[in-house]
This record gives structure tokens, sequence and C-alpha cells, in this order.
């Protein structure tokens, strides 16, 4: 069955002092999934588990991110995430660090629902 996106929310995360890249990127998810209300599960009696959730996190060291772990902070759907090159490292050469922000791009998608419903 063929899918169509139904939501993309981007949002930005960092970790200012730890160098952390996956908390950065959990924090980016959850950015993003704070700009969203999704009511139409309810709304049209879909279960949450039909939604296929795929996360893009562009950080500096994708290598570093712990992608099974950002998708356990999604609340619904399959979560599938990669982590690319992107996002942003500051660096503070006079402290030896480095502040990580991440950006997250989250896509959600349903099995194609055209036909089912009829409007009244």
């Amino acid at each position: 069955m063929t899918e169509k996106r139904i939501i993309l929310e981007m949002g930005t995360g960092n970790d200012l002092y730890g160098q952390d890249y996956t908390k950065a990127a959990c924090r980016a998810v959850q950015d993003a999934l704070h700009h969203s209300s999704i009511t139409l599960f309810s709304k049209l009696g879909i279960d949450h588990t039909e939604m296929r959730v795929q996360v893009t996190i562009a950080v500096q060291k994708p290598d570093e991110v712990d992608c099974d772990k950002v998708a356990a902070d999604l609340p619904r759907g399959r979560a599938e995430v990669r982590a690319v090159k992107g996002g942003l490292d500051v660096v503070d050469d006079a402290a030896g660090k480095r502040h990580v922000i991440a950006t997250a791009a989250i896509e959600a998608f349903l099995p194609d629902q055209a036909g089912k419903y009829v409007q009244s």
C-alpha cells in the first residue's frame, strides 16, 4: 500500500557544554514534537501504530548519534532515525570545547486514506 506524508516538522537542539551529539539530537526532536498536536488519529479512528515516522538528524559528527536512543524519544508511530552530516559546531578555543547544535526533520507517513472518508 502506498503512503502519504501527513506531517513535516523541524526542530533544533543543542548541548552547550557536554559535547554530546545524541543529547543535542534528542533535544532537536523534542523541539520539533512540541510544534505539533496530532488530533487526526482520534478524529478519524486511525491507530497511531499505522504511522511511520522518519527522522533525519543533522550534526557535524553523525557517527556519534545513538539513533536508537533518539527513536526511543518518539511517542507515536514506528520510528526510523538516521543521522547525516550537517548541524553546527561552535568551537570555544579558549575553553577547548565545542558547542553542538543539531537539527531534526520529522516526517510522518500514513497508508493512503484516499476513498476511505467522504465529506459530509
